[in-house]
């Protein structure tokens, strides 16, 4: 058998690399460095054209971190600390993560990507975690993660592929799910109450993470969602 095809969205941001200043479609490497790692088949999807017609040709899909959520599609208007709101990029994502849904296609989602989820079931988010926490550790600083402490609920996905003891992960969030959808269930939490991760109840894998697995040391979610394929 070949490796399972995981389809990662990207961002669409101005960019410079060689002699080139123009606006390019991009994803941090790590994310295909540990799917590669744990045994899969990366291939980038940009929110362009109708991605999510394309679910009938992967195996699963991983929506990567970005900028925030048009807050109008939880009712919400937008607050000060609300930015790198991308609309083309909300459209072609909650439209591939509704067609990945029904399909019962493997989906890992990841900081953004738990948003996503937790939205298009009809849920809402904290719009500036700081305000609700009162520090800054899940967002340290631009371009810094933080490392803050998460317990995985016993039993769950996440449990299963890190353990339920407390352990230190890298966060770079600055929004996080304020009303939890019907339909999902917490299954990590941190040590000042934010939601860390999340889980569809159904019998297909359909794993939600707030913070940053790309930028751990292991792969165990990424294998997690490789090996449900």
């Amino acid at each position: 058998m070949g490796r399972p095809v995981i389809g990662i969205t990207t961002y669409v941001e101005p960019a410079r690399f060689t002699v080139w200043d123009t606006t390019v479609a991009l994803l941090p490497y790590t994310y295909v460095e540990q799917v590669e790692r744990a045994g899969g088949q990366p291939v980038l999807l940009p929110p362009a054209g109708r991605p999510a017609e394309l679910v009938g040709r992967l195996d699963g899909l991983i929506v990567a971190g970005g900028g925030d959520i048009d807050p109008q599609r939880y009712g919400a208007e937008p607050q000060e600390h609300t930015g790198y709101i991308r609309p083309f990029r909300d459209t072609a994502e909650f439209d591939l993560l509704s067609a990945a849904l029904d399909g019962e296609l493997p989906y890992l989602g990841i900081c953004r990507g738990l948003q996503v989820l937790n939205v298009t079931l009809g849920g809402t988010l904290h719009q500036h975690l700081p305000d609700v926490v009162g520090h800054t550790g899940h967002a340290p600083g631009p371009g810094t993660f933080g490392h803050l402490g998460i317990r995985a609920t016993p039993g769950s996905r996440v449990a299963k592929a890190l353990g339920t003891e407390p352990v230190e992960v890298p966060h770079y969030h600055h929004q996080a799910v304020d009303r939890l959808a019907l339909d999902l269930a917490v299954t990590a939490v941190a040590e000042d109450g934010t939601i860390e991760a999340v889980e569809l109840d159904a019998p297909h894998f359909a794993v939600a993470v707030q913070w940053h697995p790309e930028a751990a040391t292991d792969c165990a979610l990424f294998e997690a969602l490789v090996a449900s394929c």
